[in-house]
């Protein structure tokens, strides 16, 4: 990797992952750089389907697929690529062989990437998941490649389990954004039905008991996954694990904002300042110092409380005659 295109990969994380870019910065250099080149070529294939504007499928697909072979080290078709694509995918290429990253991950996240193309309903949650292995777990099976993990088989499910936190939390913040914008849904149809809401109320921004009942829902079911995503920080390098539980903290604070809206992701914006997450950093190392222990000072620092109401242990109060 080049100065020049580390420094690239960079601004890309500094510019569209302000949140995951604060934890970044604490990651020791080695796996600083490499994780700055990570989020660049995943922000580049996301970028292909994530536009409110985007061109016809069949030049999307030309466009992950050229991404695909390049990340591969094979030649993509000319003119495809831009400049930019082109030199994020030569520093991954470069750090993909340094760090042994498996290729069958990137297949399977240029195939979630692709997903997102054909498909933007899910009936279950287990057909989400199945999204989720490309678009999250494989993500977190890359950065324990670029961490050099040695217990690696016992830290995958917890890195699993903490990247789809990630996403989900994502998906739970930005449902007007997606509908209104990329015409998907990711809360899963199953949730949805339960509580009578339907697509068009998301659409219009009709915030009712209902909708409030279903984001509590999806975000009971995401904080369980915090919890185990959280247990794993301990398989990682010392010191590697601030940095990865500052993640957590940071993003599950999300949690914590939408609850102050009233469960509005509709109208409420549920973004936090960098003031917040300064003062989260401070929190967090405040608690990490006295412990060294991740799971808790995951819990002394951040919103999710370490017992909590799961989608497998039905809470009565997610009723919607209960809701709020």
């Amino acid at each position: 990797m080049t100065r020049r295109s580390v420094k690239t990969s960079k601004e890309i994380h500094r510019r569209t992952g302000k949140t995951f870019y604060v934890a970044t910065r604490l990651l020791p250099e080695r796996i600083r750089e490499a994780t700055y080149a990570l989020y660049a070529f995943f922000r580049i294939a996301d970028d292909v389907v994530d536009r409110p504007d985007p061109p016809d499928d069949q030049t999307q697909r030309q466009h992950l697929e050229a991404i695909r072979d390049a990340a591969k080290g094979k030649s993509p078709p000319e003119g495809v690529l831009s400049e930019t694509d082109r030199e994020v995918l030569s520093t991954f290429r470069s750090l993909s062989e340094g760090a042994d990253i498996d290729p069958a991950e990137v297949d399977v996240f240029i195939d979630a990437m692709a997903q997102d193309i054909e498909r933007s309903r899910y009936e279950s949650y287990d057909e989400l998941r199945g999204y989720m292995r490309g678009s999250a777990a494989a993500v977190g099976n890359m950065m324990l490649s670029v961490m050099d993990v040695p217990e690696r088989d016992q830290a995958k499910p917890h890195a699993r389990s903490l990247a789809e936190a990630f996403q989900l939390t994502n998906f739970v913040r930005d449902v007007r954004e997606d509908i209104c914008e990329y015409d998907r849904v990711y809360l899963p149809e199953e949730t949805l039905d339960r509580y009578g809401v339907t697509e068009e109320q998301l659409r219009q921004g009709e915030m009712t008991d209902d909708v409030a009942a279903v984001v509590r829902t999806e975000l009971h079911r995401t904080e369980s996954l915090y919890r185990h995503g959280v247990a794993g920080i301990r398989y990682l390098p010392e010191d590697c694990q601030f940095a990865v539980l500052l993640s957590a903290v940071l993003y599950a604070d999300h949690h914590r904002k939408i609850r102050q809206l009233g469960y509005d992701v509709l109208h409420g914006d549920a973004s936090l300042s960098m003031t917040r997450r300064l003062w989260l950093v401070a929190r967090t190392w405040y608690h990490w110092r006295r412990t060294h222990e991740p799971e808790a000072t995951f819990y002394a620092a951040s919103a999710i409380p370490e017992n909590g109401p799961t989608t497998s242990h039905p809470d009565p109060q997610l009723r919607p005659e209960h809701a709020i």
